[in-house]
């Protein structure tokens, strides 16, 4: 199965319309939220053409095709609005003999993991930047930012097939080597 894997839309409905585009490009047979989708955070500037509404209808027209979990800005009200679980802090993911344990990284982060063994793979969002590396025997994977990327990184998602980890651009350009789960 092919996932497209997003965090950190932060209510920006500009960049949510992109995150769809992709989707529907890539093919991919789901989507999976790393948090934040909805509020902008109060350490962050407003992101480009933010309207939570629009995020929160775009969204449910999808929400029999994405999984979620809680970023440390969704809260009870924001799962009044959206037709998806969103308020699971992780939720994990099989490739083949792999463990993908999936959460936002406020909490659970490559400096406080939860329960893994060498060979696991902790996929988050959280910092903005993107990363696919190799640490202490566990893989740290994180799509970056969709809205509002730091460190100089482009707005980007990434696409999971195959046991194949790719950080895409908006235009469709791989923008870190490729990563084998």
């Amino acid at each position: 199965m092919k996932l497209l894997i997003a965090s950190d839309i932060h209510g920006s409905a500009y960049y949510c319309r992109k995150l769809l585009e992709a989707y529907e490009k890539e093919g991919a047979q789901r989507m999976v939220l790393l948090g934040d989708v909805l509020y902008h955070g109060p350490r962050n500037d407003l992101p480009r053409e933010y309207a939570p509404k629009e995020v929160i209808r775009m969204l449910n027209e999808r929400s029999n095709e994405i999984y979620a979990v809680r970023g440390n800005c969704e809260a009870e009200v924001d799962q009044m609005v959206l037709d998806f679980p969103v308020l699971a802090d992780y939720m994990l993911l099989f490739e083949g003999d792999k463990v993908i344990y999936a959460t936002h990284g406020h909490v659970w982060n490559e400096d406080h993991l939860p329960p893994m063994k060498p060979g696991d793979v902790l996929l988050h969002g959280h910092t903005h930047v993107l990363r696919a590396e190799r640490k202490n025997g566990i893989l740290i994977l994180n799509p970056g930012s969709v809205a509002i990327p730091k460190e100089g990184n482009p707005p980007t998602y990434a696409v999971l097939e195959d046991g194949v980890f790719l950080i895409k651009d908006f235009e469709g350009n791989v923008v870190r080597e490729p990563c084998s789960v």
